[in-house]
Order: C-alpha cells, then sequence, then structure tokens
C-alpha cells in the first residue's frame, strides 16, 4: 500500500492518544481499574448526577468510553466509533456545563475536547494505520458515519433532556422541603 506519510502518523498518534484516555476512563467505571469506582460505584455516582437509572447510565457510559476508545486505538468503525466518543462525552459536558468551561472551575472543558476529537476522527477517518484500512473500510463507509452520528446525537439529546428533567425535579422537591420546614 505504501502510505507512509506526515497526515496518517498524525491520525495514527491523535486515535491512540484519545483513545487510550477514553480507554482508562471506561475501564474505570467498568472495572475498577486504576483506581475508579467500578459499575457500582459509578452507579451510585450517576444517580447522584440525575442519570437514571444509575447502573444503566454506568453501564452505558462505561461501554461508550471503553468501546468507543478501543475502537479508535485500532481505527476499527471509526465512524461509528467517532459518534460513540462525541455522543458519551455529550453527557459528561451536560454534568461539568453548570460550571462553566474551564476545567479548573468543573467545567466542560475536557469532555468537550475528547467529544470533538471522537467527531473529528469519525469524520475524517482512521488513515493507512488502521483496522479500517487493512478491511479495506468495510466499516467505514460514508452511509455509516451518518447513520451512526444521527443515533449518537438523538441518543445524546435523548439521555441529556432526561437527566434535565430529574436535576429540575429534584431540586424543585428539595426547595419544597425546605420551605415546609419551620425555621
Amino acid at each position: 500500500m505504501g502510505c507512509v506519510n506526515r497526515k496518517d502518523l498524525g491520525l495514527l498518534a491523535l486515535r491512540a492518544a484519545v483513545g487510550g484516555v477514553l480507554f482508562a476512563h471506561g475501564t474505570q467505571k467498568l472495572f475498577g481499574w486504576f483506581g475508579g469506582g467500578g459499575l457500582e460505584g459509578t452507579a451510585q455516582g450517576m444517580e447522584k448526577m440525575g442519570f437514571k437509572p444509575g447502573g444503566q447510565s454506568a453501564l452505558a457510559a462505561g461501554l461508550g468510553e471503553a468501546g468507543g476508545g478501543a475502537l479508535l486505538i485500532a481505527g476499527l468503525a471509526t465512524p461509528t466509533a467517532g459518534s460513540i466518543v462525541a455522543g458519551t462525552m455529550a453527557g459528561a459536558i451536560a454534568v461539568h456545563f453548570p460550571h462553566g468551561f474551564f476545567a479548573t472551575k468543573g467545567g466542560y472543558e475536557y469532555p468537550a475536547l475528547l467529544g470533538a476529537c471522537g467527531l473529528a476522527l469519525g469524520i475524517a477517518g482512521a488513515g493507512c494505520y488502521s483496522l479500517d484500512a487493512a478491511t479495506g473500510s468495510r466499516l467505514d463507509r460514508p452511509w455509516m458515519g451518518v447513520a451512526a452520528f444521527a443515533a449518537s446525537a438523538a441518543g445524546a439529546v435523548s439521555v441529556v433532556s432526561k437527566r434535565q428533567r430529574v436535576v429540575k425535579e429534584a431540586a424543585a422537591a428539595a426547595s419544597a422541603t425546605m420551605a415546609s420546614e419551620p425555621e
């Protein structure tokens, strides 16, 4: 094939870095690796953040991060991998959004960057040094990218909208409880 070039090396480096970070984060959620909470701890955290049911949310986030990351590293089904990453990070952005942009204040800077990288890789493709290239791009067709991003966007909107309702209901219930308590 003979395609040694900087663009493909850059795509490989970006896939490895972004995919590796996502894979590590996902395995924290799924298995408790690298100091993570595992499914049980992550489920409890998800419930506190307004993602209900927490167990399903923890599993989805862990699979989205670890699975999307692994696919990016391998350069396999890259449009689908990118859409999985972008959709998963949309949920993380929703949690951090009230704190502003910068991570130093708990903001959404970091998940936005990971999501944008997933989106860009899904659009650009994996390059020559990938399983997509080795398999003749069987899982990297333009229509697959469009379908995967549409499904991911719909899923992200659904999850984030549901979380927003849960958070608003919890705030209203807390406010009503405080108002009914004697001073």
